[in-house]
C-alpha cells in the first residue's frame, strides 16, 4: 500500500457489518489518516475503540463528508441513497453495502475476485453485492472461466445476522424460550411487507425479504439479477429459493451448475483449490465439508460435495458455505478499498 493516509467514513459504524468493517480495518492496518464514524441519531454518541483510541460515533449529515476520501455505507438502502450523494459531492467514493445502487447501470457491482476491473468504472458509488450472491459467484467465476455457464440453481441456508442484531437477539431469546416450554412470540422474522412472524428457532422459513409480484421474494431476486451483472452474462439461467434458518453466523448454499463444455471433476476441484479467497473442504472418506460453525470469522469462501450430477453430464452440485458479515459484507467492501488505494497508489 501508499504511504499516502485516507481519510476514511464509515456510516452505519454501530451495526453488525461496520464493527466488522472496523475490525477489519484496523487487523489490516488500512492507511486512515481520518476516521469518522457515522450512524442514526439514536446511535450517535457511542464511543467506539479503534487503535487504542476513542472517537465518538457521529449523527449523519449531508456535511459530514467534508474532507472523507473513502465511505464505507453499511446503514441500510434509504441512509445511502440520502447520503450516498452528498459524500460524492465532497468528493469520496463510497463503496456501498445495500441494495441502493446495486443495479443501477452506472455503479459497478463488484466481487474482487471476480470484477475487480470494474472498480475503475466507478462514478462515486461502488456496490458491495448481497451476501448470498457473492459467496456463490466467487466459485462459480473459475467455472465460467473455464468452462462456461448454462443454468444455476441455487437453495440458500441463510443465517439470522443477515437481518441484523435484532434477529440474531430473536433465534438466542426463542431458543431459551423453546427449551424452557415457554411461549414463544416471532417479533422480526420473517422480514416482509406484513405484520406476519414467524418462529425461527428450530425452524425453516422459506423467506427472505419481501415477496415480488412473480412469486419470487427480493432476495432471491437480488441473486438472480446480480448473478448475471456481476458474472457479465445476462444470458446465464439462473434461480434461487432462500431459506432463513436458525443459524447466527454463516450462509449455506446448495447450488447446481450446468456447464457449457464437460469437465473432469479433479480438474475442477484442482481449479477451485487455486481460486483466490477460495478453500475447498472436499474430503467423504473424513466426513468434512464446509459447515457454518467453521466459516465463521474466517474471511475465504469454503466449497465441498463436489460431485457430478447424476441426471445431466455437464451438471455440477456444489456446497458452498461462508460468513455473511465477512465475505459476504464488510471483508467485500474493505477488499474493495483497498484495490483504490493500491490504484491510487500506482498513479503516485
Amino acid at each position: 500500500m501508499s504511504n499516502q493516509k485516507f481519510n476514511v467514513a464509515v456510516v452505519g459504524a454501530t451495526g453488525a457489518v461496520g464493527e466488522q468493517i472496523l475490525g477489519l480495518l484496523e487487523k489490516r492496518d488500512f492507511p486512515i489518516g481520518k476516521l469518522k464514524l457515522l450512524s442514526s441519531a439514536r446511535s450517535a454518541g457511542t464511543v467506539i475503540n479503534f487503535k487504542g483510541l476513542d472517537v465518538i460515533v457521529e449523527e449523519a449529515t449531508p456535511d459530514s463528508f467534508e474532507g472523507i476520501d473513502i465511505a464505507l455505507f453499511s446503514a441500510g438502502g434509504d441512509v445511502s441513497k440520502e447520503f450516498a450523494p452528498h459524500a460524492i459531492r465532497h468528493g469520496a467514493v463510497c463503496i456501498d453495502n445495500t441494495n441502493a445502487y446495486r443495479m443501477d447501470p452506472t455503479t459497478p457491482l463488484v466481487v474482487p475476485e471476480v470484477n475487480a476491473e470494474k472498480i475503475n468504472d466507478h462514478v462515486g458509488i461502488i456496490a458491495n453485492p448481497n451476501c448470498s450472491t457473492i459467496q456463490m459467484v466467487a466459485t462459480l467465476k473459475p467455472l465460467q472461466d473455464a468452462y462456461g455457464i448454462d443454468r444455476i440453481i441455487v437453495s440458500t441456508y441463510q443465517a439470522v445476522s443477515g437481518a441484523g442484531s435484532q434477529a440474531i437477539d430473536e433465534l438466542l431469546r426463542q431458543s431459551k424460550a423453546v427449551l424452557d416450554n415457554d411461549h414463544v412470540e416471532p417479533q422480526i422474522l420473517p422480514v416482509g411487507s406484513l405484520p406476519v412472524k414467524h418462529q425461527i428457532a428450530f425452524n425453516a422459513i422459506p423467506q427472505i425479504d419481501k415477496f415480488q409480484d412473480n412469486g419470487y421474494t427480493l432476495e432471491e431476486m437480488k441473486m438472480v439479477n446480480e448473478t448475471k451483472k456481476i458474472m457479465g452474462d445476462e444470458t446465464i439461467n439462473v434461480t434461487a429459493t432462500c431459506v432463513r434458518i436458525p443459524v447466527v453466523y454463516g450462509h449455506s448454499e446448495s447450488v447446481y451448475v450446468e456447464l457449457k463444455q464437460d469437465y473432469d471433476l479433479g480438474e475442477v476441484k484442482k481449479l477451485l483449490e487455486n481460486s483466490p479467497g477460495i478453500t475447498v473442504v472436499d474430503d467423504p472418506s473424513t466426513q468434512s465439508y464446509p459447515l457454518a460453525t467453521e466459516a465463521a470469522g474466517k474471511p475465504d469462501v469454503f466449497v465441498g460435495r463436489l460431485r457430478r450430477d447424476l441426471g445431466h453430464q455437464r451438471g455440477l452440485n456444489l456446497w458452498i458455505v461462508s460468513d455473511n458479515l465477512l465475505k459476504g459484507a464488510a471483508w467485500n467492501a474493505v477488499q474493495i478499498a483497498e484495490i483504490i488505494v493500491s490504484k491510487h497508489s500506482e498513479r503516485s
